[in-house]
């Protein structure tokens, strides 16, 4: 799971950034006000209110962060799934391991070493 909770780190990191990026670039007073100044020629002086403009490189730029979040996104999902049947395989070789040991045990046979990495995976 540790691998998984990195990749959603930078996933969230990512999203961060975008956001940030983007808060900075629209409430930067000094483009707003050149903005402004654009807007009534460009209308007519008809003072109708002004839109939000943004360049197609930004929105090109924030397109492409957006495909690359979700890719992102889909390899955590993958990676979830692939981690949970990883997790089902080791509990159930946790699970034959301990059924071994205790055939082992009834024929007075001295048991097997769990594995330290398989002991988090037991069902007891």
């Amino acid at each position: 799971m540790g691998a998984e909770s990195g990749v959603l780190g930078v996933v969230i990191a990512v999203v961060g950034v975008i956001g940030s990026i983007l808060v900075a670039r629209i409430s930067n007073p000094r483009d707003r006000d050149q903005d402004d100044e654009r807007e009534p020629a460009a209308e007519g002086g008809l003072g109708q209110p002004a839109e939000l403009k943004v360049s197609p490189e930004i929105w090109r730029r924030f397109t492409v962060l957006e495909n690359k979040v979700d890719h992102l996104t889909a390899l955590v999902e993958e990676m979830r799934e692939r981690v949970s049947a990883l997790e089902r395989l080791l509990r159930l070789a946790m699970r034959i391991i301990r059924r071994a040991n205790r055939r082992l045990r009834a024929a007075e046979l001295p048991p097997e070493e769990v594995p330290a990495e398989l002991v988090r995976y037991s069902i007891e």
